[in-house]
């Protein structure tokens, strides 16, 4: 049986190696589990202190997807065996610290780290990719935050990296789902760069015939440019949230969630249809997720990257005992009915005092936060 995550290290021109992490899950479209977490973050830390190696990429198996998300199957199976209270699931516990801890490392990371973006990047896919110094994208990207679908909000720092969107862009993502190409990505700072699909191979050969060296910034550099000499000559059309992206701001950015909840949905009668596709995903959408998502996003604004993770870490084990997230996965990949019951029904009922359930720590009052570690020295308030 292959593993899930396949590591090598390859010759570089003059001695040194680059690391290459390859998330090799393609009939799951890559989707992140539990040991693949572990596995990448031990080997993400050896090669950090490794004076070999000189830069590190991590890649998607299969052509279709760097990373579609966590295992949802794995999840739901916890949430099933749990009798118990939210920290008595023993898989979510572990599971989403895991993640969450990966998903730090990559931002912190003292070497560069290369993402390949191409194809599906979602969900825990995005907590990878946007934390990766040179974060590419290709033609083939589709980037979204879906959660809204399952019953559960953007998290792996989702909430952290959409507050900080331009005004009602990112409530517009996280209650909407909408995906996002390579041009929209590359507008709004969620990509940094873009090669054509067919030429990640040659790219690669480029790379390891490159002079690396032990300096940090001097790779950065080296790769930096590597990167633009390799861009396609013309950059990408407008994609459509730039095209519409005066119409997201005029409905998502306010302070009213029924208010901006009605004008996507009145999207659904109207001409465009990549925003019919929005508002269809919302009104199909988990209620609970999408006022959990809007509350989230605003708390995240003043917070830093580790005290949105430690904020979204229980927020994620309260989402496996309440919630819709047990039924959202479910109906999309259990019983496959497409027919959730969510509960509450209707956005008038997810009400702001609703959800305060969701932010009480679910461990013994006298322990202290499993992330309590991450950027030692951070607010009290996160």
């Amino acid at each position: 049986m292959s593993p899930p995550v396949l590591f090598e290290e390859a010759q570089a021109a003059n001695g040194l190696k680059v690391g290459i992490a390859t998330l090799n899950q393609p009939s799951t479209l890559n989707g992140l589990s539990l040991e693949m977490c572990d596995l990448l973050g031990a080997r993400l830390r050896e090669w950090e202190k490794d004076g070999g190696i000189a830069l590190v990429i991590i890649q998607g198996a299969g052509g279709k997807a760097f990373c579609a998300g966590g295992d949802l199957h794995a999840m739901y199976r916890g949430m099933q065996e749990n009798t118990g209270g939210a920290w008595d699931n023993g898989y979510a516990r572990a599971f989403f610290d895991s993640e969450y801890r990966l998903d730090y490392q990559i931002h912190r990371y003292a070497k560069p780290i290369l993402c390949w973006g191409s194809g599906i990047v979602m969900g825990g896919g995005v907590g990878l990719f946007m934390g990766a110094s040179h974060r590419v994208v290709s033609e083939t990207t589709r980037y979204a935050m879906p959660e809204i679908s399952i019953g559960l909000f953007p998290d792996v720092g989702g909430t952290w990296m959409l507050s900080r969107l331009p005004g009602g862009v990112g409530v517009f993502m996280a209650l909407t789902g909408a995906q996002l190409g390579a041009a929209d990505c590359l507008s709004l700072g969620l990509a940094d760069y873009m090669l054509a699909s067919d030429g990640w191979d040659a790219f690669l050969q480029r790379l390891l015939a490159q002079p690396w060296s032990a300096a940090a910034q001097g790779n950065h550099e080296l790769l930096r440019s590597l990167l633009l000499a390799s861009q396609p000559a013309a950059a990408p059309a407008p994609g459509p949230l730039q095209a519409n992206l005066a119409e997201i701001r005029r409905v998502c950015d306010g302070f009213d969630l029924a208010a901006i909840g009605a004008g996507i949905a009145a999207w659904a009668d109207g001409p465009d249809p990549w925003l019919k596709r929005a508002a269809g995903t919302f009104l199909a959408g988990s209620p609970g997720s999408a006022r959990l998502s809007y509350t989230l996003l605003r708390r995240a604004r003043l917070k830093s990257l580790a005290g949105a993770l430690r904020e979204e870490y229980i927020v994620s084990l309260q989402c496996g005992v309440q919630g819709d997230l047990r039924e959202g996965i479910r109906a999309l990949l259990i019983d496959k009915d497409k027919q959730p019951a969510w509960n509450p029904s209707t956005l008038e009922q997810a009400t702001e005092a609703w959800v305060r359930r969701f932010f009480e720590p679910p461990w013994p009052a006298s322990m202290a936060h499993p992330l309590s570690d991450l950027e030692v020295g951070a607010s009290s308030a996160d």
